[in-house]
């Protein structure tokens, strides 16, 4: 939360999120230039699309990775493709672990009910993207883009998870 979170934390959530694919990446940039040929997917989050109340700094940092994609495109290509995939809530043992088991039951079912599709993504359909990202028929040709899987959650209203109010 705002009050919760003090410089060094946020510059410590910014140096992995951000700081650390720029690091990735540029490790990774000559071998793919000498190959002729490569594909980069960063993991990013609805927060940096949308904004999430319950950790700015979080959120904040996702944008700064997807406008880094962006930018990186310019500069990589035409050998490298860069793309970011935007995962809204996902399924995983971590957050159930987290939540304990009826809360995180809950949680899905109040999130599914906002959303468009009806449902939350679980870790496979992130992977799935991702795939198709680096590898699919068709993706070729794409980079620089951020591709939001979260079954409409950028579409509004943020769903209980992300309100940054007291469940």
């Amino acid at each position: 939360n705002f009050d919760g979170v003090d410089k060094d934390d946020f510059l410590n959530i910014y140096a992995v999120n951000v700081v650390g694919a720029y690091q990735m990446i540029r490790a990774v940039e000559p071998h793919m230039r000498k190959l002729g040929r490569g594909a980069i997917v960063n993991d990013s989050s609805i927060g940096g699309v949308t904004g999430i109340a319950s950790s700015i700094p979080y959120a904040a940092s996702k944008a700064a990775l997807n406008l880094m994609t962006k930018s990186l495109a310019h500069v990589l290509g035409p050998e490298i493709r860069i793309n970011a995939v935007v995962p809204g809530m996902i399924q995983t043992r971590w957050l159930k672990g987290g939540l304990g088991d009826d809360a995180y039951e809950t949680m899905l079912e109040k999130t599914a009910e906002t959303l468009p599709l009806k449902e939350v993504a679980t870790a496979d359909d992130i992977a799935e993207t991702l795939v198709w990202f680096l590898v699919g028929a068709g993706s070729r040709l794409i980079t620089g883009e951020t591709l939001i899987v979260d079954s409409g959650i950028h579409l509004g209203p943020l769903p209980p998870y992300a309100s940054g109010k007291e469940q």
